[in-house]
């Protein structure tokens, strides 16, 4: 590193100290604190956004949000070049970096890592970082540090798209390394069309009960509700009623919100007895979680909550539905059926209901550590792996092999039986590829993969709801003194230390009640 790189990190870091007796912690998916706490750390990571981009030689993005916290709360997230979480491997130094005491151990670290890793900084544009954010106050100045942090390091450059959901800027960031268009307006573009056709393909007949024909989504306040409306405007054949927009003095997250309504099971604010029986979805602060409900009766404000289990099912269900009846007639000699390999990944916290639902239904479930982190990686090992969290944040991955595969059937299909149900089948798991945001959870997308499905099922939220009931849980924290003394095995389902903890879960779920 030259003098005046280290020159320019020493001025520019003085500007950013780090808070007197705060350590921060890089989480699932990056650093959450109170936003008066997060000056330095944004600005470090600014600096780390520009190395990873010198590193993999692509546009990263940077997100300030604090998804579904409080609006005091801010936070700082990295989508790596395929719109993905930062890569394990670097949070070990994202960790040191935002910790470090003074600037010339800031340097020190830096200098020490970019040697390890080989990052060879230019003195051209060579490094590029795509920034978003939330809408809570305290966004604003935290994109100015992150700007600052960007900018010290010679040759990155950086774009401000303002007012995004996390799930867009990191669609935005995969298409841009993928070489696709990858503006806001594109991501409206895909989802709409993509939309359109799934809805085209509904077959002739299908219809809803009259009182499912409207959705109502609560925005939780913030920037989600705001996109829905716009994505709202170019859908011609969905009519949803957006509340909680924030735009009527509601407060980001209080009293709504996906994280709200599947926590505790009631109707958010600007909900009530007029939504009886309705079919409704709440979205997060920052739009990565979607859950749906219905209000159950106008003496309670209790909900019939459909949660990321359930929504991880009906694309399940659908997906291999569609595979059946795209591989009826195939001749296995000609190996024209590629028989797609499909996982669905779930975690611990999943409701056991959900998974012998799955598994009898002929699908292949897997467990992983709690965290999307672990679930997105497991799910790209499949030719399509669909993931969901109970908290609604989920995808489909599709692999590029079944993808070429897919595209070379359906145009196969459509020189020897244009319009056949095979075709349709084919077109429907195109359009899903599309519509589906497979950089991250996305509520907007799932949402519309939600509704498309729905309709071409027939199926009300009731009859969804009904697909099977959940076993009975209570979810709480308890405080102690250590946390890393309890270790698990088995994807978090066994506990191997202490053994009288695991003991006393063995003795207690034995119980016949």
């Amino acid at each position: 590193m030259n003098e005046e790189q280290v020159s320019l990190l020493l001025k520019s870091a003085a500007l950013f100290p780090p808070p007197h007796g705060v350590k921060l912690s890089y989480g699932t998916a990056g650093f959450r604190a109170d936003a008066s706490l997060l000056q330095s750390a944004v600005f470090r990571v600014g600096i780390l956004a520009a190395l990873r981009s010198f590193k993999t030689q692509s546009v990263i993005g940077l997100m300030i949000t604090a998804s579904h916290n409080k609006v005091t709360d801010n936070g700082v997230k990295v989508a790596d070049p395929n719109g993905g979480m930062l890569s394990q491997d670097w949070e070990p130094f994202a960790d040191k970096l935002v910790n470090a005491s003074t600037p010339q151990l800031l340097v020190s670290l830096i200098v020490e890592f970019i040697k390890k890793e080989n990052i060879r900084l230019a003195g051209k544009p060579s490094a590029e970082v795509w920034l978003g954010r939330d809408t809570r106050p305290s966004g604003e100045s935290l994109i100015e540090a992150a700007k600052e942090g960007i900018n010290s390091i010679i040759g990155a450059a950086v774009l401000d798209f303002g007012v995004l959901t996390t799930p867009q800027l990191y669609w935005m960031v995969r298409a841009r390394n993928k070489g696709w268009k990858a503006t806001e307006q594109n991501y409206f573009e895909q989802l709409s069309s993509s939309f359109r056709c799934l809805m085209d393909l509904t077959p002739n007949g299908i219809k809803v009960n009259e009182e499912d024909d409207k959705l109502i989504v609560d925005g939780a306040n913030g920037v989600g509700g705001e996109k829905l409306e716009i994505l709202n405007n170019m859908l011609n054949n969905l009519a949803i009623e957006v509340r909680n927009c924030g735009n009527d003095g509601g407060i980001l997250n209080e009293g709504v919100g996906a994280d709200y309504v599947q926590k505790e099971k009631v109707i958010p604010r600007g909900f009530g007895s007029k939504d009886v029986g309705k079919r409704c979805a709440s979205l997060d602060g920052d739009a990565d979680r979607l859950v749906y409900f219905s209000v159950l009766s106008d003496l309670s404000n209790k909900v019939d909550l459909v949660d990321g289990d359930k929504i991880l099912s009906l694309f399940a269900i659908f997906v291999k539905e569609q595979l059946s009846i795209l591989y009826k007639g195939a001749d296995p000699e000609t190996h024209s059926s590629y028989q797609a390999r499909v996982g669905v990944v779930q975690t611990a916290y999943a409701n056991g209901a959900s998974t012998d639902y799955l598994k009898q239904s002929g699908l292949e479930v897997v467990l992983t550590p709690t965290g999307v982190k672990f679930l997105h990686e497991k799910a790209a090992q499949y030719d399509i792996g669909i993931y969901f969290e109970a908290n609604g944040h989920g995808t489909i991955l599709f692999s590029d092999g079944f993808l070429s595969w897919l595209e070379a059937k359906n145009n196969e299909l459509a020189s020897i039986s244009e319009g056949s149900e095979e075709q349709k089948a084919a077109l429907r798991l195109l359009a899903v590829s599309r519509l589906i945001n497979q950089a991250v959870g996305d509520a907007l997308s799932g949402l519309l993969l939600v509704e498309s499905i729905l309709q071409y099922k027939g199926w009300s939220v009731h009859k969804w709801a009904g697909l099977y009931e959940d076993l009975p849980s209570r979810q709480l924290k308890v405080k102690v003194v250590d946390r890393t003394a309890v270790v698990t095995e088995n994807a978090e389902t066994v506990v191997v230390r202490p053994l009288e903890i695991q003991d006393a879960i063995i003795a207690e779920t034995g119980k016949d009640f």
